[in-house]
């Protein structure tokens, strides 16, 4: 396929998938067990219903959007992935770079290829989050922490579903030698002495998931705040009632995922769970969502129902492996101009015109009751 026969975030997702071996691409692209919420994280974003206005002035239109007190040009950024090098040996060095060509946010996983230190080092002056586990042996979790705070992470992203590993059938049958790959933010730390009980013969284990505190609660949040100044986003959210304890613990803002279907099968696709967590938010701190975003008018849909910014995950890493920082680059660009273009045809000249405009996005059953 040529550069100029790629026009949408499929295309590019057709070709990365043609350039992966099947085990690595099985487990980037792989949801839980049967993939109902998985596929229920596109499906229902088919779902909702654009109303366009009309006569109204689109001639100039403005993405830019501030999360966190930090001015993005558009409101897209990257969710936290592992192991970026298994799609291009830059790994997460070029997709730091391309996000932050691009003016946007990348939440740099803990389970990166490339120690988070190296990882800004290249892009000193952009925005970028570190995504948090908190692991059975605390003191691992606060150097993580003071390390990110030092180096100039703008927040923490505490991911608050995942405590044990959600299960994948092709993984399960087909595994993945992580042997050779590198786990750079523990680099030169002896994991056993932290108390990980780490084994070089597992190599299951270097995903870190057996050594997260399954014993976690909301205290967790309290813990963290004790280290740090950086606010903290709480990814992972799915009921109106874990967003009430988010903010009662002290979240500076939500994300609501389902970590792209790759853990509890059976959970309500994310755009579905989104109004339900706005509502009872109510202004107190910011929205997102991951998980599903595809195109431009998906992104339009998310900012309509409340979330302030959205964030992708295998889209990057399908633009990563297809071509390096380019290739997120092109990944970021493609999904920016669907949007602009689908704010200018529902007359929309601000994200502030989307989150404004009354039943802007309706379900598809809103036809069917007229």
């Amino acid at each position: 396929m040529s550069n100029t026969s790629i026009v949408c975030i499929e295309d590019i997702e057709r070709l990365a998938k043609s350039q992966l071996s099947k085990k690595t691409r099985d487990y980037y692209a792989d949801g839980a067990n049967n993939q109902y919420t998985l596929e229920e994280n596109r499906s229902a974003f088919d779902r909702l219903r654009i109303r366009p206005r009309f006569l109204r002035d689109v001639s100039v239109r403005d993405m830019t959007v501030t999360i966190l007190g930090q001015k993005i040009n558009f409101p897209i950024g990257a969710s936290p992935s592992a192991y970026h090098r298994l799609a291009h040996p830059d790994g997460e060095i070029a997709t730091a770079k391309a996000v932050s060509s691009m003016g946007s946010i990348m939440i740099l996983s803990t389970s990166s290829s490339y120690a988070l230190e190296d990882v800004i080092k290249v892009v000193p002056n952009s925005t970028l989050w570190f995504q948090l586990y908190v692991f059975n042996n605390r003191q691992v979790t606060k150097m993580l922490i003071q390390r990110a705070e030092r180096c100039g992470f703008k927040a923490l992203v505490l991911t608050v579903d995942t405590p044990i590993s959600g299960f994948q059938y092709n993984f399960a049958q087909n595994g993945l030698d992580m042997s050779n790959e590198k786990m750079g933010n523990f680099e030169g730390i002896d994991l056993n002495k932290a108390g990980l009980n780490y084994s070089e013969e597992d190599t299951s284990k270097r995903h870190l998931a057996s050594f997260y505190d399954t014993s976690l609660t909301w205290d967790a949040i309290s813990w963290i705040r004790t280290v740090t100044s950086l606010p903290v986003v709480v990814k992972g959210i799915l009921t109106g009632e874990d967003a009430e304890m988010a903010i009662k613990y002290g979240a500076s803002a939500i994300m609501v995922s389902n970590h792209g279907g790759r853990q509890l099968d059976g959970v309500p696709a994310t755009v579905d769970v989104l109004p339900e967590v706005v509502k009872k938010v109510n202004g107190r701190c910011e929205v997102y969502l991951d998980s599903g975003v595809r195109t431009g008018t998906d992104v339009l849909k998310a900012i309509a129902l409340g979330a302030k910014a959205v964030f992708i995950g295998r889209p990057v890493l399908w633009g990563l492996t297809y071509n390096g920082e380019d290739g997120v680059k092109q990944v970021l660009k493609i999904l920016k101009n669907e949007l602009d273009l689908a704010m200018a045809l529902s007359g929309c000249k601000t994200l502030k015109d989307i989150e404004t405009t009354p039943s802007l996005v309706v379900k598809d059953n809103y036809y069917s009751r007229l």
